[in-house]
Protein backbone atom coordinates (compact mmCIF):
# COMPACT_ATOMS: atom_id res chain seq x y z
CA UNK A 1 0.00 0.00 0.00
CA UNK A 2 1.17 3.76 -0.51
CA UNK A 3 0.53 6.69 1.81
CA UNK A 4 -2.28 8.45 0.16
CA UNK A 5 -3.65 11.92 1.15
CA UNK A 6 -6.71 13.80 0.32
CA UNK A 7 -4.28 17.13 0.03
CA UNK A 8 -1.02 19.79 0.90
CA UNK A 9 -3.51 20.67 4.08
CA UNK A 10 -5.11 18.11 4.85
CA UNK A 11 -1.80 15.91 4.96
CA UNK A 12 -0.33 18.66 7.34
CA UNK A 13 -3.44 18.51 9.27
CA UNK A 14 -3.22 15.03 9.52
CA UNK A 15 0.71 14.79 10.71
CA UNK A 16 -0.56 17.09 13.24
CA UNK A 17 -2.86 14.92 14.34
CA UNK A 18 -0.59 11.68 14.29
CA UNK A 19 -2.82 10.18 11.22
CA UNK A 20 -1.75 7.99 8.28
CA UNK A 21 -4.46 7.83 5.69
CA UNK A 22 -3.69 4.66 3.51
CA UNK A 23 -5.22 3.54 0.18
CA UNK A 24 -7.19 -0.06 0.43
CA UNK A 25 -5.40 -3.15 -1.47
CA UNK A 26 -7.37 -4.50 -4.34
CA UNK A 27 -9.86 -7.21 -3.70
CA UNK A 28 -13.31 -8.75 -4.11
CA UNK A 29 -15.99 -5.94 -3.22
CA UNK A 30 -18.68 -7.89 -1.71
CA UNK A 31 -16.64 -11.07 -0.13
CA UNK A 32 -14.23 -10.58 2.49
CA UNK A 33 -11.43 -11.20 0.64
CA UNK A 34 -7.64 -12.75 1.60
CA UNK A 35 -5.89 -10.58 3.57
CA UNK A 36 -2.86 -11.99 2.47
CA UNK A 37 -3.56 -9.87 -0.65
CA UNK A 38 -2.72 -6.43 0.79
CA UNK A 39 0.62 -5.18 0.38
CA UNK A 40 2.22 -3.58 3.11
CA UNK A 41 1.68 0.18 3.78
CA UNK A 42 4.62 3.16 3.55
CA UNK A 43 4.34 4.85 6.50
CA UNK A 44 7.11 7.48 8.16
CA UNK A 45 4.42 8.18 11.09
CA UNK A 46 4.12 4.94 12.54
CA UNK A 47 7.41 3.11 13.31
CA UNK A 48 7.21 -0.45 12.53
CA UNK A 49 6.30 -2.88 16.13
CA UNK A 50 8.85 -4.68 17.33
CA UNK A 51 9.75 -6.60 20.58
CA UNK A 52 11.83 -3.58 21.73
CA UNK A 53 9.05 -0.84 21.40
CA UNK A 54 5.89 -2.97 21.79
CA UNK A 55 4.12 -2.59 25.76
CA UNK A 56 1.47 -5.93 26.83
CA UNK A 57 -0.83 -4.72 24.58
CA UNK A 58 -0.20 -3.93 20.56
CA UNK A 59 -0.68 -0.34 20.00
CA UNK A 60 0.73 0.61 23.09
CA UNK A 61 4.36 2.16 23.22
CA UNK A 62 6.11 4.51 25.83
CA UNK A 63 5.34 7.47 23.97
CA UNK A 64 2.39 7.39 21.79
CA UNK A 65 -1.24 4.73 21.57
CA UNK A 66 -2.28 3.91 18.14
CA UNK A 67 -5.72 3.27 17.02
CA UNK A 68 -6.52 2.50 13.32
CA UNK A 69 -10.13 3.30 11.32
CA UNK A 70 -11.24 1.78 7.88
CA UNK A 71 -13.66 3.87 6.15
CA UNK A 72 -14.56 5.20 2.72
CA UNK A 73 -12.62 8.44 1.89
CA UNK A 74 -12.97 8.06 -1.47
CA UNK A 75 -16.42 7.41 -3.53
CA UNK A 76 -20.07 8.40 -2.78
CA UNK A 77 -19.98 7.77 0.51
CA UNK A 78 -16.54 9.91 1.00
CA UNK A 79 -17.96 12.57 3.17
CA UNK A 80 -19.32 10.37 5.88
CA UNK A 81 -15.64 8.60 6.72
CA UNK A 82 -13.42 11.81 6.12
CA UNK A 83 -16.05 13.59 8.71
CA UNK A 84 -15.50 10.78 10.94
CA UNK A 85 -11.70 10.75 11.35
CA UNK A 86 -11.56 14.74 11.32
CA UNK A 87 -13.77 14.81 14.23
CA UNK A 88 -11.97 11.55 15.88
CA UNK A 89 -8.37 13.59 14.92
CA UNK A 90 -9.61 16.81 16.65
CA UNK A 91 -10.41 14.76 19.77
CA UNK A 92 -6.92 13.63 19.51
CA UNK A 93 -5.04 16.55 18.79
CA UNK A 94 -6.73 18.78 21.46
CA UNK A 95 -5.57 16.16 23.76
CA UNK A 96 -1.88 15.39 22.88
CA UNK A 97 -1.72 19.74 23.45
CA UNK A 98 -2.66 18.96 26.86
CA UNK A 99 0.01 16.24 27.25
CA UNK A 100 -2.02 12.94 26.17
CA UNK A 101 -3.29 10.18 28.21
CA UNK A 102 -0.56 9.18 30.89
CA UNK A 103 2.25 10.39 28.55
CA UNK A 104 1.04 9.04 25.44
CA UNK A 105 0.21 10.55 22.57
CA UNK A 106 -2.87 9.41 20.44
CA UNK A 107 -2.12 8.69 16.85
CA UNK A 108 -4.64 7.15 14.12
CA UNK A 109 -3.37 5.16 11.08
CA UNK A 110 -6.96 5.73 8.70
CA UNK A 111 -7.30 3.47 5.36
CA UNK A 112 -9.69 3.73 2.87
CA UNK A 113 -12.10 0.83 2.15
CA UNK A 114 -14.52 2.88 -0.72
CA UNK A 115 -17.48 1.71 1.44
CA UNK A 116 -16.64 -1.93 0.56
CA UNK A 117 -16.66 -4.81 2.83
CA UNK A 118 -13.89 -6.70 1.14
CA UNK A 119 -11.65 -3.83 1.61
CA UNK A 120 -13.12 -2.77 5.08
CA UNK A 121 -11.98 -7.11 5.92
CA UNK A 122 -8.62 -6.60 4.44
CA UNK A 123 -7.86 -2.73 5.90
CA UNK A 124 -8.83 -4.70 9.16
CA UNK A 125 -7.22 -7.18 8.55
CA UNK A 126 -3.69 -5.20 7.46
CA UNK A 127 -4.19 -2.76 10.80
CA UNK A 128 -4.80 -5.69 13.39
CA UNK A 129 -1.96 -7.91 12.04
CA UNK A 130 0.83 -5.40 10.34
CA UNK A 131 -0.08 -2.04 11.96
CA UNK A 132 -0.63 -3.68 15.71
CA UNK A 133 -3.20 -1.00 16.65
CA UNK A 134 -4.55 -0.77 19.64
CA UNK A 135 -7.88 -0.73 18.61
CA UNK A 136 -10.27 0.36 16.08
CA UNK A 137 -12.25 3.03 15.85
CA UNK A 138 -14.74 5.01 13.85
CA UNK A 139 -15.87 2.66 11.13
CA UNK A 140 -18.09 3.79 8.75
CA UNK A 141 -21.10 1.45 7.36
CA UNK A 142 -23.26 -1.57 7.94
CA UNK A 143 -21.53 -4.19 5.30
CA UNK A 144 -17.99 -2.87 6.21
CA UNK A 145 -18.52 -3.37 9.87
CA UNK A 146 -20.84 -6.67 9.22
CA UNK A 147 -16.92 -7.61 7.45
CA UNK A 148 -15.16 -6.15 10.04
CA UNK A 149 -15.97 -6.23 13.43
CA UNK A 150 -16.40 -10.18 13.62
CA UNK A 151 -12.50 -10.20 12.46
CA UNK A 152 -11.72 -7.98 15.27
CA UNK A 153 -13.76 -9.82 18.13
CA UNK A 154 -12.30 -12.88 17.30
CA UNK A 155 -8.84 -11.05 17.82
CA UNK A 156 -10.10 -9.73 21.06
CA UNK A 157 -9.32 -6.42 19.41
CA UNK A 158 -11.61 -3.40 20.12
CA UNK A 159 -14.13 -1.99 17.89
CA UNK A 160 -15.77 1.34 18.95
CA UNK A 161 -17.87 3.10 17.48
CA UNK A 162 -18.68 2.55 14.74
CA UNK A 163 -20.73 4.82 12.53
CA UNK A 164 -23.63 2.51 12.19
CA UNK A 165 -26.82 1.72 14.05
CA UNK A 166 -27.03 -2.18 12.68
CA UNK A 167 -28.90 -4.20 14.98
CA UNK A 168 -26.19 -7.18 15.45
CA UNK A 169 -23.47 -5.03 16.55
CA UNK A 170 -25.52 -4.65 19.61
CA UNK A 171 -25.40 -8.42 19.92
CA UNK A 172 -23.54 -9.12 23.38
CA UNK A 173 -21.75 -11.65 21.80
CA UNK A 174 -19.43 -9.18 20.46
CA UNK A 175 -17.32 -8.63 23.18
CA UNK A 176 -14.97 -6.34 21.64
CA UNK A 177 -17.57 -4.33 20.17
CA UNK A 178 -18.59 -1.06 21.63
CA UNK A 179 -21.14 1.26 20.46
CA UNK A 180 -21.71 5.09 21.19
CA UNK A 181 -25.06 5.84 19.51
CA UNK A 182 -28.29 4.98 19.22
CA UNK A 183 -29.84 2.17 16.54
CA UNK A 184 -31.42 2.10 13.51
CA UNK A 185 -34.50 0.00 15.00
CA UNK A 186 -34.83 3.32 17.45
CA UNK A 187 -34.35 5.94 14.46
CA UNK A 188 -37.50 4.31 12.25
CA UNK A 189 -39.43 3.55 15.62
CA UNK A 190 -39.20 7.61 16.32
CA UNK A 191 -39.58 8.26 12.20
CA UNK A 192 -43.23 6.19 12.33
CA UNK A 193 -43.83 7.67 15.84
CA UNK A 194 -44.01 11.02 14.37
CA UNK A 195 -45.60 10.29 11.16
CA UNK A 196 -48.60 8.50 12.69
CA UNK A 197 -48.79 10.89 15.53
CA UNK A 198 -47.77 14.25 14.20
CA UNK A 199 -49.44 13.99 11.02
CA UNK A 200 -51.50 10.66 10.71
CA UNK A 201 -49.87 9.61 8.01
CA UNK A 202 -50.58 6.03 7.36
CA UNK A 203 -49.10 5.47 3.33
CA UNK A 204 -45.22 5.10 3.69
CA UNK A 205 -42.94 3.69 1.12
CA UNK A 206 -39.54 2.79 1.79
CA UNK A 207 -36.18 3.12 -0.65
CA UNK A 208 -33.43 1.45 1.03
CA UNK A 209 -29.76 0.45 0.13
CA UNK A 210 -29.87 -3.86 -1.18
CA UNK A 211 -27.58 -4.51 1.64
CA UNK A 212 -26.93 -5.13 5.20
CA UNK A 213 -27.56 -1.75 5.90
CA UNK A 214 -30.50 -1.15 3.90
CA UNK A 215 -32.40 -4.42 5.59
CA UNK A 216 -31.60 -3.21 8.86
CA UNK A 217 -33.17 0.27 8.51
CA UNK A 218 -35.98 -1.73 6.28
CA UNK A 219 -36.83 -3.91 8.93
CA UNK A 220 -37.15 -1.38 11.45
CA UNK A 221 -39.55 0.09 9.78
CA UNK A 222 -41.59 -2.52 9.07
CA UNK A 223 -41.55 -3.55 12.63
CA UNK A 224 -42.73 -0.01 13.69
CA UNK A 225 -45.21 -0.37 11.04
CA UNK A 226 -46.59 -3.45 12.10
CA UNK A 227 -46.69 -2.19 16.17
CA UNK A 228 -49.10 0.06 14.38
CA UNK A 229 -50.99 -2.17 12.39
CA UNK A 230 -49.57 -0.87 9.07
CA UNK A 231 -47.68 -1.72 6.53
CA UNK A 232 -45.43 0.04 3.62
CA UNK A 233 -47.95 0.58 0.11
CA UNK A 234 -44.18 -0.01 -1.18
CA UNK A 235 -40.21 -1.15 -0.58
CA UNK A 236 -37.77 -0.63 -3.41
CA UNK A 237 -33.73 -0.71 -3.54
CA UNK A 238 -31.11 0.26 -5.20
CA UNK A 239 -27.13 -0.81 -5.01
CA UNK A 240 -25.03 0.36 -2.91
CA UNK A 241 -21.90 2.73 -4.20
CA UNK A 242 -24.47 3.79 -7.06
CA UNK A 243 -26.89 6.50 -7.88
CA UNK A 244 -28.86 4.24 -10.07
CA UNK A 245 -32.16 4.91 -8.32
CA UNK A 246 -34.72 5.46 -11.09
CA UNK A 247 -36.42 1.35 -10.37
CA UNK A 248 -36.90 3.04 -7.17
CA UNK A 249 -38.34 5.77 -8.03
CA UNK A 250 -40.64 4.75 -10.42
CA UNK A 251 -42.13 1.98 -7.35
CA UNK A 252 -42.50 4.44 -4.99
CA UNK A 253 -44.12 7.49 -7.38
CA UNK A 254 -46.51 4.76 -8.60
CA UNK A 255 -47.98 4.02 -5.20
CA UNK A 256 -48.55 8.04 -3.97
CA UNK A 257 -47.26 7.29 -0.54
CA UNK A 258 -47.53 10.04 1.59
CA UNK A 259 -44.15 9.81 3.32
CA UNK A 260 -41.22 7.99 2.10
CA UNK A 261 -38.62 7.07 4.50
CA UNK A 262 -35.07 6.69 2.86
CA UNK A 263 -32.27 4.37 4.16
CA UNK A 264 -29.14 5.01 2.23
CA UNK A 265 -26.12 7.26 1.20
CA UNK A 266 -26.62 11.07 0.66
CA UNK A 267 -26.20 10.74 -3.14
CA UNK A 268 -28.50 8.57 -4.54
CA UNK A 269 -31.03 9.76 -1.83
CA UNK A 270 -30.35 13.19 -3.11
CA UNK A 271 -31.18 11.62 -6.39
CA UNK A 272 -34.03 10.26 -5.64
CA UNK A 273 -35.68 13.20 -3.82
CA UNK A 274 -34.84 14.94 -6.76
CA UNK A 275 -36.81 12.57 -9.20
CA UNK A 276 -40.08 11.75 -6.62
CA UNK A 277 -40.15 15.44 -6.27
CA UNK A 278 -41.89 15.51 -10.16
CA UNK A 279 -44.29 13.73 -9.59
CA UNK A 280 -45.15 13.80 -6.21
CA UNK A 281 -44.95 15.71 -3.09
CA UNK A 282 -44.62 13.04 -0.02
CA UNK A 283 -42.64 13.97 3.62
CA UNK A 284 -39.27 12.28 3.11
CA UNK A 285 -37.14 11.19 6.17
CA UNK A 286 -33.34 10.05 6.20
CA UNK A 287 -31.85 7.77 8.99
CA UNK A 288 -28.85 9.46 9.83
CA UNK A 289 -26.31 7.67 8.48
CA UNK A 290 -26.93 9.45 4.97
CA UNK A 291 -25.25 12.14 6.56
CA UNK A 292 -27.47 14.94 6.89
CA UNK A 293 -24.95 18.15 6.44
CA UNK A 294 -23.77 16.39 2.99
CA UNK A 295 -27.31 15.25 2.11
CA UNK A 296 -28.11 19.46 2.62
CA UNK A 297 -25.54 20.05 0.17
CA UNK A 298 -26.22 17.60 -2.47
CA UNK A 299 -29.78 18.24 -2.86
CA UNK A 300 -29.23 22.55 -2.41
CA UNK A 301 -32.42 24.49 -3.32
CA UNK A 302 -34.30 21.16 -3.12
CA UNK A 303 -33.43 20.17 0.70
CA UNK A 304 -35.84 22.01 2.11
CA UNK A 305 -38.49 20.21 4.35
CA UNK A 306 -36.62 16.46 4.34
CA UNK A 307 -36.22 15.29 8.02
CA UNK A 308 -33.31 13.73 9.31
CA UNK A 309 -33.05 11.63 12.49
CA UNK A 310 -30.02 12.45 14.66
CA UNK A 311 -28.01 10.25 17.26
CA UNK A 312 -25.89 13.29 18.70
CA UNK A 313 -26.69 16.76 20.00
CA UNK A 314 -26.38 20.07 17.48
CA UNK A 315 -23.35 20.68 16.42
CA UNK A 316 -24.19 24.47 16.38
CA UNK A 317 -25.12 24.22 20.05
CA UNK A 318 -22.57 25.58 21.89
CA UNK A 319 -24.90 25.88 24.74
CA UNK A 320 -24.03 21.94 25.50
CA UNK A 321 -20.69 21.40 27.08
CA UNK A 322 -19.78 19.03 24.83
CA UNK A 323 -20.44 20.69 21.88
CA UNK A 324 -18.61 23.67 22.98
CA UNK A 325 -15.64 21.82 23.10
CA UNK A 326 -16.14 19.76 20.06
CA UNK A 327 -16.02 23.60 18.24
CA UNK A 328 -13.04 24.56 19.90
CA UNK A 329 -11.44 21.53 18.87
CA UNK A 330 -12.28 21.52 15.37
CA UNK A 331 -11.28 25.10 15.25
CA UNK A 332 -7.94 24.87 16.58
CA UNK A 333 -7.50 21.42 13.76
CA UNK A 334 -8.88 22.94 11.21
CA UNK A 335 -10.23 26.68 11.44
CA UNK A 336 -11.20 26.33 8.34
CA UNK A 337 -13.93 23.12 8.88
CA UNK A 338 -17.35 23.12 9.06
CA UNK A 339 -19.20 21.99 12.10
CA UNK A 340 -21.56 18.82 11.48
CA UNK A 341 -23.38 15.96 13.03
CA UNK A 342 -20.96 13.28 11.87
CA UNK A 343 -17.63 15.20 12.33
CA UNK A 344 -19.42 15.48 16.20
CA UNK A 345 -19.80 11.59 16.43
CA UNK A 346 -16.42 11.09 15.00
CA UNK A 347 -15.13 13.98 17.90
CA UNK A 348 -17.61 12.01 20.83
CA UNK A 349 -15.99 8.48 19.49
CA UNK A 350 -12.76 9.62 20.10
CA UNK A 351 -13.20 11.33 23.70
CA UNK A 352 -15.08 7.49 24.30
CA UNK A 353 -11.78 6.37 23.50
CA UNK A 354 -9.78 8.47 25.65
CA UNK A 355 -12.39 8.00 28.54
CA UNK A 356 -10.79 4.22 28.19
CA UNK A 357 -7.38 4.99 27.92
CA UNK A 358 -7.96 7.10 30.66
CA UNK A 359 -8.92 4.65 33.10
CA UNK A 360 -6.16 2.07 32.74
CA UNK A 361 -2.22 3.51 34.00
CA UNK A 362 -1.41 -0.42 33.26
CA UNK A 363 -2.74 0.10 29.44
CA UNK A 364 -4.18 -3.55 28.18
CA UNK A 365 -6.92 -3.80 25.49
CA UNK A 366 -8.64 -6.36 28.43
CA UNK A 367 -8.60 -2.80 30.94
CA UNK A 368 -9.59 -0.62 28.02
CA UNK A 369 -12.94 -2.45 26.99
CA UNK A 370 -13.67 -3.22 30.49
CA UNK A 371 -13.30 0.41 32.01
CA UNK A 372 -16.47 0.96 28.93
CA UNK A 373 -18.28 -2.02 29.20
CA UNK A 374 -18.50 -1.96 33.14
CA UNK A 375 -18.91 1.73 33.36
CA UNK A 376 -22.64 2.27 34.34
CA UNK A 377 -22.12 5.54 33.35
CA UNK A 378 -19.78 8.01 31.19
CA UNK A 379 -20.04 11.19 31.31
CA UNK A 380 -18.66 13.28 28.07
CA UNK A 381 -18.90 16.73 29.51
CA UNK A 382 -23.07 16.65 29.79
CA UNK A 383 -23.53 13.92 27.25
CA UNK A 384 -24.05 10.69 29.51
CA UNK A 385 -23.43 6.98 27.98
CA UNK A 386 -25.04 4.19 29.71
CA UNK A 387 -23.40 0.82 29.34
CA UNK A 388 -23.77 -2.91 31.72
CA UNK A 389 -24.51 -6.12 31.09
CA UNK A 390 -26.03 -7.27 27.98
CA UNK A 391 -26.02 -3.72 26.68
CA UNK A 392 -22.80 -2.59 24.56
CA UNK A 393 -24.95 0.93 23.18
CA UNK A 394 -23.93 3.81 25.26
CA UNK A 395 -27.03 6.07 24.08
CA UNK A 396 -30.30 5.95 23.04
CA UNK A 397 -30.93 9.46 22.56
CA UNK A 398 -32.76 10.24 18.93
CA UNK A 399 -34.32 13.95 17.76
CA UNK A 400 -35.74 14.75 14.40
CA UNK A 401 -34.28 17.56 12.61
CA UNK A 402 -35.13 18.72 9.30
CA UNK A 403 -33.43 21.02 6.45
CA UNK A 404 -34.60 24.65 6.61
CA UNK A 405 -34.34 27.22 3.76
CA UNK A 406 -30.46 27.89 4.83
CA UNK A 407 -29.70 23.91 4.45
CA UNK A 408 -29.22 24.05 7.89
CA UNK A 409 -30.08 21.20 10.17
CA UNK A 410 -32.77 22.45 12.52
CA UNK A 411 -34.32 20.18 15.76
CA UNK A 412 -38.25 20.17 15.26
CA UNK A 413 -40.03 18.41 18.32
CA UNK A 414 -42.88 17.86 15.46
CA UNK A 415 -43.14 17.00 12.15
CA UNK A 416 -46.05 19.59 11.81
CA UNK A 417 -44.32 22.49 12.33
CA UNK A 418 -44.27 25.22 10.06
CA UNK A 419 -41.02 25.39 7.12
Amino acid sequence: MTTWLTSTRAALAALAAGTVLLMASACSPEEPGDPSAAPSPETASVAPATADNMQASPGVYDDRVVFGQSAAFSGPAQALGQAMRMGIEAAFNERNAAGGVHGRMLELVAMDDRYEPGFAYANTSDLIAREQVFGLIGAVGTPTSRSAAPLADSEAVPFLAPFTGAGFLRNPELKSVVNLRASYAQETEHMVERLTVDLGVTRVAVMYQNDSYGQSGLTGVLEALDRRGLEPVATWYYERNSTAVKAAVYQIAAANPEAVIMIGAYQPVARAVSLLRVDIDPIFLAVSFVGGNALARELGDEALGVFVTQVVPAPDDAGTPVVAEYLAALDSFDADAEPGFVSLEGYLAGRLAIFGLESCEDLTRGCFLAALQESQSIDLSGMRLQYGPGDNQGSDEVIMTMIDEQGRLVQVTSLDEPL
